[in-house]
């Protein structure tokens, strides 16, 4: 009789070198390629990026989970992956992209927050991809180097990819085969089709990508040919097949709360602009006992018929005339704001409820493919201060204590989060109201972030459910109360 403790589920972790060496559009390449085979694919990021998840579902029509060993506990984690395996049917493979090189995590001496880390957590193989430019020889340096670095690392295989021509490939393969015994699963030649576009916080969101790419479809084929054609994708899947079962969790966060009376019903802003959410997240805040209804800042003139609002993160900058020209539906926020609305914004919704927005500061800059013209326009106003785009860039995990009891939570909760933007805000009153006394990371002012007016609250702060569980309850409460 199967043991009920243990999920039997094919995984494997697909992890590389260092940041940038094309394992995110390989990924894509292999959850296309897979998808197209027929299978069940459940994706899972390591770390808090919300781009990738969105390309991974995206190609299997799956819900992509993000997973984190700084700020989930190994319980967490379990739960997440055992959890996003069974949900929509039982998945047959699950594919999880690790996070900028094997080993990097949130210090120098031990492998917290890595994405070796979640290899140990889930006794995951892991396929290495090297970025092979230029190097032959030296490729079995680095996986011999990879794999001796720590043995509890079952480094299963190898993908090289910026390869040039057969012969670069057939040395760089047989090096590494004799020197370490590791097989080379695949080579990917250098390909400017293998590319989706970029900008200042990484790939565009697919969301954004359906919307305004019209060969989007087009070119994750591509990917996928390539892949299909570099990689043996059969032998992934044997890999993937020797994982041992994994461990479920005693409990599970997923579960059901009754609530008394209603569903509250909270509004979610979705479209280009916003569009940065943990699906756990939203996952919760139904389980939680809410129903959720999605709004597009840019498009739509009014609000749907909602208790509360959630507005995530995203690229306000880059559609601020269109927020702008969207008057009726900013000064609809603003007033449900004053009315005692519960408004929840992280980052690119805080800059959102902010006065207003600037963008292309003289000697600021812009950021890779993100062409931000100089001007100033107008938002919400839900918030104090000004938001100006410019070279501050924040890139952190963040720990902090909720000082004031407010929609998020009770005084003296406290949490781990993230904050990634190029941005900051000028201009607040010095009787501006914070509910969040940082320990770690920068914050809005200071120490201070989670500012507040009555019952809206805007943060730099992203907050994961998993890893701050009184976010949903709290938050639904706050409307039902």
């Amino acid at each position: 009789m199967p043991d009920q403790n243990l999920m039997e589920m094919p995984r494997l972790l697909i992890s590389a070198d260092r940041s940038s060496s094309g394992k995110t559009t390989i990924v894509a390449g292999m959850l296309a390629a897979l998808t197209a085979r027929g299978y069940r694919v459940q994706p899972f990021k390591v770390g808090l990026d919300y781009i990738d998840p969105s390309y991974h579902s995206e190609i299997t029509g799956r819900n992509a989970r993000n997973i984190d060993g700084y700020l989930m506990d190994e319980e967490g984690i379990r739960d997440v992956f055992t959890h996003g395996c069974e949900t929509d049917e039982m998945a047959d493979v699950a594919i999880i992209e690790g996070v900028r090189g094997l080993y990097e995590g949130f210090d120098s001496f031990t492998d917290t927050g890595s994405t070796a880390q979640i290899a140990k957590i889930l006794n995951c193989p892991v396929v290495l991809v090297i970025n092979a430019r230029s190097i032959t020889r030296s490729a079995a340096a680095l996986v011999k180097g990879y794999t001796s670095f720590d043995e509890s690392i079952n480094i299963a295989g190898v993908i090289l990819n910026n390869i040039g021509n057969p012969r670069h490939a057939k040395k760089a393969s047989e090096a590494i085969e004799h020197y370490t015994g590791i097989p080379v699963l695949g080579t990917i030649r250098r390909d400017n089709a293998m590319q989706i576009s970029m900008r200042h916080l990484g790939l565009i969101p697919a969301l954004e990508g359906r919307r305004c790419i019209s060969d989007l479809d087009q070119r994750i084929g591509t990917i996928r040919d390539r892949v299909d054609e570099g990689v043996d994708i059969a032998e992934i899947l044997n890999i993937a097949r020797s994982a041992e079962p994994v461990e479920k969790p005693p409990k599970t966060m997923f579960t059901s709360r009754d609530i008394k009376g209603k569903s509250p019903k909270i509004g979610v802003a979705l479209d280009e602009a916003f569009n940065f959410y943990y699906y756990d997240n939203i996952e919760l805040l139904q389980l939680a006992g809410a129903d959720l209804e999605y709004f597009s800042p840019v498009h739509d003139s009014k609000l749907p018929d909602v208790d509360g609002l959630y507005i995530g993160g995203g690229y306000p900058e880059l559609f601020a005339p269109q927020l702008q020209d969207n008057e009726p539906l900013r000064r609809e926020i603003r007033e449900a704001s004053r009315a005692g609305m519960p408004i929840y914004a992280e980052c690119g919704g805080l800059m959102y409820l902010t006065e207003k927005l600037t963008t292309g500061v003289k000697g600021k800059g812009t950021y890779h493919m993100a062409e931000m013209p100089e001007a100033t326009t107008e938002m919400v106003g839900a918030l104090p201060g000004h938001t100006l785009m410019g070279h501050t860039r924040v890139v952190s995990y963040n720990n902090g204590q909720i000082v004031k009891d407010a929609i998020i939570g009770k005084k003296g909760n406290t949490f781990r989060g993230h904050e990634f933007h190029h941005s900051e805000i000028r201009d607040i009153p010095d009787n501006t109201d914070f509910a969040i006394k940082l320990s770690r990371g920068i914050g809005i002012k200071g120490e201070w972030d989670g500012m507040t007016v009555g019952n809206t609250l805007g943060s730099y702060a992203h907050l994961e459910g998993i890893s701050y569980r009184e976010f949903a309850s709290s938050f639904v409460d706050s409307i039902l109360e």
